[in-house]
């Protein structure tokens, strides 16, 4: 059976699946030729064509690249045959004649940088407002305290002056009485100022905490993607103001749905865990490790040449090989756990997207020559290896 029959019977599976199986194939595709018998077409006759069109282009898209039927390829499918999501249409597209395959994992990906552009955006924006807020606040409590503050002082004096004031009379007694109520409210205020202003000062830090969990990966403790996207833009931007060099890799643990297969999730957790604290072990001030989405990890080099950030990165590759770990549960060993990555020299590329296409080509250049290696972007792979 050559590829056209497999597609064709793909195809016919895939329709079945929906709910338009043969039967209705074959009578919708028999044209009515008799014209005593010809009556209008009803509106099935009319929208059945342009659905069976439409069903057709989504299981060419999903044969073409060779995904499972699922409630999500189905959307995804569905979105870029009709144009209903231009951008992911064209990721794709790009991602095609770059030659790298349009996998699950990479649309769920894609997916979830997208959902979570809006969400995170607004989040960012929303906690700026009420840090904002909270500045002012803050500022205006401090400064209305200041001024109660040295109001009291001068009421007191007033009042202390007035009592020295000897036959002063019912008047001067009621102006005595009068501004001790005042200052009495006065320090009342004053007191309130100031939990005002404690109040503020939790809330700041309770903001600084949902900022920092919101840009942590709540699995191994490193940035996560969209807090690597702020640390990138100001790295890029301190690195070409010093005139210092910029490396940026991404890393992706070979094998990982085999682990998780064989072992379950939470011995994948475990291994996920373990290659972080190795990534984080190479950072430092002008290092910085995320986790980047699944499997994957990004790394930044600041004033590092690629060649040095090759060698800092190669190590702690060769670290995580040579160790031997063990499912805990099973005492069952999970093999050589390994890593691939791809390196880009930042500031050889014009904008920030082709310096991170070009660390994730080098990436996939290094998974498909035998994986367990570091590649450079535009670095000829070496010969086949064993795979890990």
């Amino acid at each position: 059976m050559n590829h056209d029959e497999t597609a064709r019977g793909s195809r016919s599976r895939l329709l079945k699946w929906l709910g338009l199986g043969d039967e209705d194939q074959e009578a919708a595709s028999t044209p009515v030729v008799d014209s005593q018998s010809f009556q209008a077409p009803n509106a099935r006759d009319v929208w059945l064509p342009a659905k069976r069109r439409m069903i057709g282009m989504v299981a060419d898209f999903l044969i073409d690249h060779d995904l499972e039927v699922m409630p999500r390829t189905l959307g995804i499918a569905y979105d870029c045959v009709t144009g209903a999501n231009p951008k992911l249409s064209q990721q794709i597209l790009e991602r095609t004649e770059s030659g790298l395959p349009v996998t699950l994992n990479w649309l769920e990906q894609i997916q979830r940088e997208t959902e979570g552009e809006s969400s995170a955006e607004l989040l960012a924006v929303l906690m700026s407002r009420l840090d904002e807020s909270l500045n002012e606040f803050s500022n205006t409590t401090i400064s209305a305290r200041s001024a109660t503050s040295e109001y009291g002082a001068a009421l007191q004096q007033h009042v202390d002056d007035l009592e020295k004031v000897s036959k002063a009379g019912v008047v001067i007694t009621e102006l005595a009485t009068l501004a001790r109520a005042m200052m009495s409210r006065t320090r009342d205020i004053e007191h309130n100022l100031s939990e005002s202003e404690k109040r503020a000062t939790a809330l700041q830090q309770s903001l600084d905490e949902a900022r920092r969990v919101a840009d942590e990966d709540h699995l191994t403790g490193l940035p996560n993607r969209r807090a690597f996207e702020t640390i990138f833009d100001k790295e890029m931007a301190s690195a070409k103001a010093a005139g210092e060099a910029l490396c940026v890799a991404f890393v992706d643990i070979d094998h990982f749905k085999r682990v998780n297969d064989t072992h379950g999730h939470a011995s994948g957790d475990r291994v996920l865990k373990i290659v972080a604290e190795t990534l984080n072990r190479i950072s430092n001030s002008r290092c910085h490790v995320a986790r980047h989405g699944g499997e994957e990890f990004a790394v930044l080099f600041r004033a590092l040449t690629p060649k040095k950030a090759w060698e800092r990165l190669d190590a702690a590759r060769e670290e995580i090989s040579e160790r031997r770990l063990v499912n805990r549960a099973t005492d069952m060993p999970f093999g050589r756990i390994t890593f691939s990555g791809g390196i880009a020299d930042v500031f050889a590329y014009t904008t920030k997207g082709d310096a991170l296409r070009a660390a994730d080509e080098a990436l996939y250049a290094a998974k498909q020559s035998g994986r367990n290696q570091i590649l450079l972007a535009g670095q000829e792979p070496p010969p086949m290896q064993d795979a890990a």
